[in-house]
């Protein structure tokens, strides 16, 4: 019987990097980042509603999204994410859907859902049978994600206020990894989860070289 989990956190929490130990631990990862820039890439419909809704300057002149632009944007004025989501989420929750349904016909173990807004957007719950949050500290968290994205201290907030704060989804996880340490304390915790399921081997998650 095929198990599904739900994968989320924070941005800048480290979520991409356990999903992608789960990746090499045999479970099939349904990324919703992924999902979500094929959905909007050149020549699609979402890419066209987009720059119906906001306007021809969000596509760039080779014909792809202006991402940078567009997050500027919607990211300090909520409003204009609730217009963005409107186009997007539908695109995302049906392809996730297809996906999860193509798995499900190859009989594999283990399926992981990543969405950093799993909670936010409700739908994903349902999709679900456990859910696996990666967490920090909202502070270790901000820094994270001023170093990566290099954004002043007060973009890094407009944007983590965009998420439930971490707290919240860790008091609705079935498993909570923290982030908080070294990248090998959060590799053991990942291998420790694996080895108390029948869903993939830790051994290729041990083996992997650590920066």
């Amino acid at each position: 019987m095929t198990e599904v989990w739900g994968l989320t956190g924070g941005i800048a929490t480290g979520k991409s990097t356990v999903s992608h130990w789960l990746s090499l631990a045999g479970l099939k990862i349904i990324d919703a980042d992924v999902i979500a820039r094929q959905v909007v890439a050149p020549g699609t419909p979402g890419l066209q509603q987009i720059c119906t809704t906001f306007g021809e300057n969000f596509r760039q002149a080779d014909g792809g999204l202006d991402r940078k632009k567009l997050g500027q944007l919607v990211f300090s004025r909520p409003e204009e994410l609730r217009r963005l989501e409107a186009i997007t989420t539908p695109l995302i929750q049906a392809e996730i859907q297809r996906q999860l349904a193509l798995y499900r016909t190859q009989n594999v173990t283990g399926i992981v859902i990543d969405a950093p807004t799993f909670y936010e957007v409700g739908y994903l719950v349902d999709l679900v049978d456990h859910v696996m949050v990666v967490a920090t500290s909202a502070a270790t968290q901000r820094q994270r994600l001023m170093v990566r994205n290099g954004l002043s201290e007060a973009a890094a907030q407009a944007r983590m206020d965009q998420q439930w704060p971490i707290a919240r989804k860790v008091a609705l996880a079935d498993v909570v990894i923290d982030n908080a340490g070294t990248i090998a304390q959060t590799r053991q915790q990942v291998v420790e989860w694996l080895d108390t399921t029948n869903l993939g081997s830790s051994a290729a998650v041990l083996a992997e070289k650590l920066d």
